[in-house]
């Protein structure tokens, strides 16, 4: 398994397909873009199934959850589903998305073996949509969730991240229509993981904003520790239930400490912590020759020296250089 020195075992991977994007969110990367990785250094589709094969099949992984940049954006996606939930034991399979152009491949990711959507949309206006993303594609997101549904692809869980004085007045807004919709709404906080560094605590949206913001509007009975276990959003009950709402304070309520979690870039680094700035060469080993067992093993060598947290807090903490789009949610 991958186990490392504080007892903590990774059963859930995130695999990025893509650092590519077709939105420029303010909080990930600059409305210019970036340079993109070269192809010949992203994984094929043949090299992700495997290295999610090893992981499945020698290390324990239970859940696999395809990332980006955007994922959609991968022209394999469906494929690299559907050989991944041929996998035995069959692991869990989800997609984090914007959900642009999710309506048209909905229907053959639910064929293909995709089990539930996370969808990334920060707010319901579509001024305030093209001010945060730099393109009008609000209606595109808006179907690509409602494909999902009617595609079966449930729960459909959307992540939130609001920006003070930009977005930071429509958390009840999101939530109602949430609610509405039969989505389950998840607020993140924005963390230092933008392309150009700019983050700053001091104007970050907290987890508190975001509960007293909903509270005003809302009745919220939290669910407890025991119901959480090691997912990272905080849950609460929307006026006694059964519908939710969750946040993820990575923040200013760090849960490093039930962390399961590996991931694997596109370019096939094995990256131990979302925060970290060492990776971990599976590729280079791979197309070198390297056998199942020996990817396996340095694998396994690259989770043994996770740290114990992330450690934000720190005075020498250092924002990774690689953002968001290049790491994979």
């Amino acid at each position: 398994m991958l186990v490392d020195r504080y007892g903590r075992v990774a059963t859930d991977l995130r695999v990025s397909l893509t650092d590519r994007c077709n939105l420029r969110c303010t909080y990930c990367m600059p409305e210019e873009g970036l340079a993109w990785l070269p192809r010949q250094d992203v994984l094929t589709d043949d090299e992700v199934v495997r290295l999610v094969r090893i992981a499945v099949e020698r290390l324990g992984v239970r859940e696999v959850r395809f990332t980006g940049g955007e994922p959609l954006l991968r022209r394999g996606l469906v494929d690299i589903v559907a050989a991944c939930a041929r996998l035995e034991p069959r692991p869990e399979l989800s997609l984090t998305t914007n959900a642009v152009g999710l309506a048209r491949v909905a229907g053959a990711l639910a064929d293909a073996g995709l089990d539930r959507v996370n969808g990334s949309l920060d707010t319901l206006r579509p001024d305030r949509f093209e001010t945060l993303t730099h393109r009008r594609r609000l209606d595109d997101v808006l179907a690509g969730l409602a494909a999902a549904r009617e595609a079966g692809l449930d729960p459909i869980k959307i992540n939130a991240v609001l920006m003070r004085g930009v977005n930071d007045d429509e958390a009840p807004e999101l939530l109602a229509w949430a609610l509405e919709h039969g989505y389950e709404l998840r607020f993140i906080e924005q963390m230092p993981l933008d392309a150009q560094h700019g983050w700053d605590r001091a104007t970050m949206v907290t987890a508190e904003e975001i509960l007293a913001s909903l509270q005003t509007v809302f009745s919220l009975t939290p669910l407890g520790d025991v119901e959480r276990g090691s997912a990272p959003a905080e849950t609460w009950l929307v006026g006694g239930g059964p519908a939710r709402v969750g946040v993820i304070a990575s923040v200013t309520r760090p849960f490093c400490g039930s962390c399961d979690r590996t991931r694997l870039t596109a370019e096939g680094q094995v990256r131990n912590c979302l925060f970290a700035r060492e990776e971990s060469d599976l590729r280079g080993a791979m197309r070198s020759g390297a056998d199942d067992a020996e990817l396996a093993r340095r694998w396994e060598v690259a989770m043994a020296g996770k740290a114990a947290g992330h450690g934000i807090d720190d005075p020498g903490f250092l924002q990774p250089s690689r953002p968001m789009s290049a790491i994979g949610g």
